[in-house]
């Protein structure tokens, strides 16, 4: 079943003695109580949103019920994202099946193209060559990426910093799209039970929102709910890359310095993690991609202190000043003079 896992590194490295380091504070064993107390939360959330939805009835008031459901949807993404990497079941299938529920089923993207394109992120982070969240498209992150433009696209590359936010509100269409295209782009029977229950997503969603509100009102809280949802989303994974070295297979780093040096933490309180779904243990989390969720924040003293010991920049900064930090970055790089 598909999962994303960490690269292997030899035994020697640094890594390796972080890692020892890690499993001997028992940081790597599930956390099956904390999983199952997330999805019942959820699962309550989910009921009391659709009881909600239909008390309420064609109403104006619906516009709160989709930033609800926007909400309801990322949180529902971040544990997709957690049963992608293992965190949640120790058995490979059980965290198969409980993706494609919560991604297919209850998201409406696939889970089998967001793990295919999640892993080649974690494999080779900020390389733009091998890297599927740095590659050229609406936005373009690295000087090569300009350089490579025709003269109409740089031109609305200048402005990219500023479009960045309001794009992001297109971003769960983008999702929904690139799942499609991925599902019938090969008609093997795991794809094709994917895109089954993706239909059902679909049917379930509209035929309940155009059954309980007017045609106007049900086409407005549509446009509302994903758009939202794609800005939480993508204000979720914003902070993590953006703006960092980029690295190709080229440089000399290792699997520690590789995955460090690219990522960025964002630091904060419990509130913080809930938000961001513990993404904001960025680092962490991409030097141990099966960590479970709640162990991040106690791993997160242990790798602060190995990478100073190491000599190994550890970033970390306020939620604000990452943005600020990736927007600076696109800023310079949608400005980059013509080759």
């Amino acid at each position: 079943m598909p999962s994303i896992q960490a690269l292997p590194v030899s035994r020697g490295s640094a890594y390796a003695e972080l890692s020892r380091e890690i499993k001997h504070a028992g940081l790597l064993d599930r956390r099956a109580g904390y999983y199952l107390g997330k999805i019942i939360v959820m699962a309550a959330m989910c009921a009391i949103g659709i009881a909600a939805f239909i008390l309420i009835g064609s109403s104006w008031w619906q516009l709160a019920t989709a930033a609800y459901f926007a909400v309801l949807s990322t949180q529902l993404g971040f544990l997709g994202h957690d049963a992608g990497h293992r965190q949640i079941y120790r058995s490979g299938r059980a965290n198969y099946v409980a993706g494609v529920v919560l991604a297919n089923v209850g998201v409406g993207f696939s889970y089998g193209w967001w793990v295919d394109k999640h892993s080649r992120h974690h494999a080779h982070p900020n390389d733009e060559d091998k890297d599927p969240d740095v590659g050229a498209g609406a936005l373009i992150f690295t000087t090569r990426q300009a350089r490579a433009s025709g003269p109409v696209a740089r031109f609305f590359y200048r402005f990219q910093a500023w479009g960045f936010f309001p794009l992001l509100l297109l971003e769960a269409i983008n999702l929904r799209v690139a799942s499609v295209r991925y599902l019938i782009g090969d008609r093997t029977r795991p794809r094709a039970r994917e895109l089954t229950m993706l239909a059902l997503h679909a049917a379930g969603y509209l035929t309940l929102v155009f059954w309980v509100l007017s045609p106007g009102k049900a086409l407005l809280f549509i446009a509302v709910h994903q758009g939202l949802f794609g800005l939480y989303l993508g204000c979720s994974f914003a902070p993590n890359h953006k703006g960092m070295p980029p690295l190709s297979t080229a440089d000399a780093a290792d699997y520690l310095r590789r995955q460090v040096l690219t990522s960025r933490n964002v630091r904060g309180h419990w509130l913080t993690d809930f938000a961001l779904g513990g993404l904001n243990y960025q680092i962490e989390h991409h030097l141990f991609p099966s960590m479970p969720r709640a162990n991040l924040r106690h791993a997160q003293h242990i790798v602060k202190e190995f990478c100073a010991v190491n000599r190994v920049s550890y970033l970390e900064t306020g939620l604000v000043a990452s943005y600020a930090q990736a927007l600076r970055h696109l800023d310079t790089i949608g400005r980059t003079p013509a080759a």
